[in-house]
């Protein structure tokens, strides 16, 4: 008679390799926490002397420290909204170029470019930004305020050295460049390959195609790209600290020379010269940098997860 098979199938043995691995990757995990969790303690700690000491210690004008940082998050968002708002439209332009327009070498080539813009040091971009771009900008600040100094963006007076809030967001656009575009390419060359197709089947355009099939299915990683540049621009600092004339004020105008200027490059230059309460000041504004790193991080995951249910694949 036959033998019933086992009821209970004996676990298979996990090779070494799998093991090491597993645990490899579980360290790595750990660590990240661990790492987020101590910057997070320390900046509580050395801030809190910050919140609790006197107005008088904190800020000149003896406020105390909201009155201060408050001019900071607004340089902050301000540039690093002005550095978006120039540099989305241009890299999912080249992305889409890159990935549906040119031909296979150019496509390459493009891509290596921009892949290498990357690499480049921020301290070189701030060389440039000083020296090139704020020269070469000045004319058109003068211009600007002249015909359209009716406009409080473009009010006067000129700057005459050309280092204003908008250099500095050129200058950042170009940093965060080639994050969004590269990112944005791979996310655009996964579209499913059936449903270009579709679309060109129907009588589609190719602009038509991208806009009903590429486009949409890439939603979610454009937004991820968008997002880790938008992180980018908002925690540069020699880029930032070299271009700009800084002013602890709050203002719109984009061609003046009092600008507002931005926390990491408030750190970056008075934190060599603090002592005492001012250091926990300078560090109690990194606490406040860092929430709102974490803030924007967190809106774009879930904006992401809204549209999770979308697969390309289906």
């Amino acid at each position: 008679m036959p033998v019933a098979p086992s009821a209970t199938r004996p676990r298979s043995r996990q090779r070494p390799g799998d093991v090491l691995f597993s645990g490899a990757a579980l360290a790595a995990g750990i660590l990240i926490l661990v790492a987020l969790a101590a910057v997070t303690i320390f900046l509580i700690a050395q801030a809190l002397p910050a919140f609790t000491a006197n107005p008088a210690d904190v800020s000149k004008d003896g406020r105390g420290f909201w009155s201060f940082v408050v001019p900071l998050v607004f340089g902050t968002i301000w540039a690093a909204a002005l550095a978006l708002l120039i540099a989305l439209p241009l890299s999912i332009g080249i992305a889409l170029f890159i990935s549906h327009y040119a031909p296979r070498r150019v496509a390459v080539t493009l891509g290596y470019i921009v892949d290498l813009l990357a690499a480049v040091p921020s301290v070189v971009f701030g060389l440039w930004g000083i020296t090139v771009l704020a020269p070469a900008m000045q004319p058109v600040y003068v211009w600007l305020v002249d015909n359209l100094g009716w406009i409080p963006l473009f009010a006067g007076p000129v700057s005459g050295t050309g280092r204003t809030v908008l250099t500095v967001a050129i200058v950042l656009a170009v940093m965060i460049l080639p994050i969004i575009t590269a990112l944005s390419r791979e996310v655009f060359l996964q579209t499913p390959r059936l449903h270009e197709e579709a679309a060109l089947a129907l009588g589609a355009t190719r602009w038509e195609m991208i806009r009903m099939a590429v486009l949409p299915f890439g939603r979610p990683g454009l937004i991820s790209a968008t997002m880790l540049g938008l992180g980018r621009a908002l925690g540069e600092t020699m880029a930032v600290a070299m271009v700009l004339s800084p002013s602890v004020i709050i203002s719109f105008a984009l061609l003046t020379s009092q600008n507002p200027t931005t926390i990491a490059a408030n750190i970056a230059l008075n934190f060599p010269e603090a002592s005492g309460i001012g250091v926990n000041v300078l560090i109690a504004t990194g606490l406040v940098l860092f929430l709102i790193t974490l803030l924007v991080n967190s809106l774009a995951r879930f904006i992401i997860n809204r549209r999770k249910d979308f697969s390309g694949a289906n």
